[in-house]
């Protein structure tokens, strides 16, 4: 028998998760498409599908903060290095002789960006993303470095609430790296002091401050 107490102490629990994730299991390819045509495109859930595994996640605020956090950084950095770029947040990115199939927290096109400028992007004939981030601070089924390795994403971008893993594709590998790809500029350590900024300082000064940081270091 569920007492009162028990069902506030699990609301409790689940207020405080920063997603929830429910993983299916061996499903076919054409269940994964009937699936995304069924839930159509206004959801907040989240799809992602590899090798038969379909994980299904909802990101609540810890994970909604920590995707838009460095999705402000990665802008920023764009503006001060005068780089365009084509944003597709959770797009949904599908290779199906790949079985692979993602809706990231964030994804962007910033090399590659004239080749996709003003036009729905296919990846069956447009090349990948140049730059994923994924926010994973609970445990997925899914395999998302092998997943974009398979889509052959140039850099992948991991944060699990605590540490982040950026990864460079070389020989259609990933390899961890200390440096971004995409910004050459960028350390980790000014992306964890971005981020720290932002939780104790708020979003207009650490957006500030790392501007002036920026700055400085172009000028010198």
């Amino acid at each position: 028998m569920v007492t009162i107490n028990e069902i506030i102490n699990n609301a409790d629990i689940e207020q405080f998760l920063p997603e929830k994730r429910v993983a299916v299991f061996n499903i076919t390819w054409q269940a994964y498409e009937q699936i995304l045509n069924a839930l159509g495109e206004n959801r907040a859930a989240r799809i992602h599908y590899y090798q038969g595994v379909l994980e299904i996640m909802t990101p609540l605020e810890a994970h909604e903060s920590s995707s838009e956090n460095i999705g402000i950084l990665i802008h920023i950095l764009t503006e001060e290095l005068n780089l365009n770029i084509k944003s597709l947040a959770s797009t949904t990115l599908k290779i199906p002789n790949k079985k692979a199939g993602a809706e990231p927290d964030k994804c962007y096109y910033i090399k590659n960006e004239p080749a996709v400028r003003g036009q729905t992007v296919n990846l069956e004939i447009d090349p990948s993303p140049d730059l994923v981030l994924e926010v994973d601070i609970t445990h997925t089924d899914i395999n998302k470095k092998q997943l974009y390795q398979d889509i052959q994403v140039p850099e992948f971008w991991r944060y699990n609430g605590k540490k982040i893993t950026i990864y460079v594709l070389n020989q259609n590998e990933y390899q961890e790296s200390e440096t971004s790809l995409n910004f050459t500029i960028l350390t980790k350590a000014m992306i964890y002091e971005f981020i720290s900024q932002c939780r104790n300082n708020g979003e207009t000064q650490a957006k500030r401050e790392f501007r002036s940081k920026l700055r400085e270091i172009l000028n010198n």
